[in-house]
């Protein structure tokens, strides 16, 4: 190995060492409470080392975050490694979100900083297009998906497989955001399990989408797949 090919790879680990501080500190604080000193402290590296490698604390933690947006696609990929048919698939991607926010929710709640716009100005040009080309590579996965199950006749021609994908996935968020803030109300008041309510709901929309043909294999495909009727479930009634 070359001396060029040496820093490099030292450079990479030095990244790599700051982002695995970082997460702790932004899993146990956040980002707003979170301070670069703490990081750096974390990390066993100097203020100043910390921005030779990333230009703010937005920017670091935008890194950590592409970690799970990595574990992210590498479910999605996992879930589409077969051949299963199409519908079950969509099934299956849907299964693999679900799994991704059960047991990385920490990543999962990093996503909420690209709601909070005034945190925005802090990110360099450079992270915002790291996180859009990840985010991309997800997309394309999961659009590649829908557009396959309309050529295939599954899914109605007049629908756009992009829209299609983010009523899907927009769906399936606002649940999880339910999931994350209030989930025993639901389960203690409403008598309800969300888990198994947002299964529901994306099966709804997705019945919604299909043709008669898609139906008859859907009824076929997934029937086993379904969960209890909710009133079944609260009267333990099969």
């Amino acid at each position: 190995m070359g001396i060029r090919e040496r820093k490099e790879r030292e450079k990479e680990e030095r990244r790599e060492q700051i982002i695995d501080a970082a997460e702790k500190v932004f899993f146990e604080k956040g980002l707003s409470v979170a301070t670069m000193d703490e990081i750096a402290e974390r990390a066993e590296l100097s203020k100043g080392t910390l921005y030779l490698y990333y230009k703010s604390k937005e920017d670091i933690y935008l890194a950590a975050a592409l970690r799970g947006t990595e574990i992210m696609y590498d479910l999605f990929k996992k879930a589409l490694a077969n051949d299963e048919p199409t519908l079950m698939q969509i099934f299956r991607l849907g299964e693999a979100y679900i799994r991704y926010f059960k047991e990385h929710r920490d990543y999962f709640r990093m996503s909420y900083f690209f709601e909070a716009e005034g945190m925005h100005s802090q990110v360099s040009d450079e992270m915002m297009s790291l996180c859009a080309d990840e985010d991309r590579k997800v997309w394309t996965l999961v659009f590649g998906l829908l557009k396959r199950a309309v050529d295939e006749g599954l899914i109605h021609n007049w629908i756009d497989p992009v829209e299609a994908s983010v009523i899907l996935w927009s769906n399936s968020n606002g649940f999880m955001r339910l999931m994350d803030r209030t989930d025993t109300y639901w389960t203690e008041t409403m008598g309800i399990d969300l888990e198994a309510t947002l299964r529901r709901a994306n099966e709804f929309i997705l019945e919604g989408m299909m043709t008669e043909k898609a139906k008859k294999l859907y009824g076929t495909l997934l029937a086993k797949q379904k969960p209890a009727p909710a009133a079944a479930r609260r009267t333990g009634k099969s």
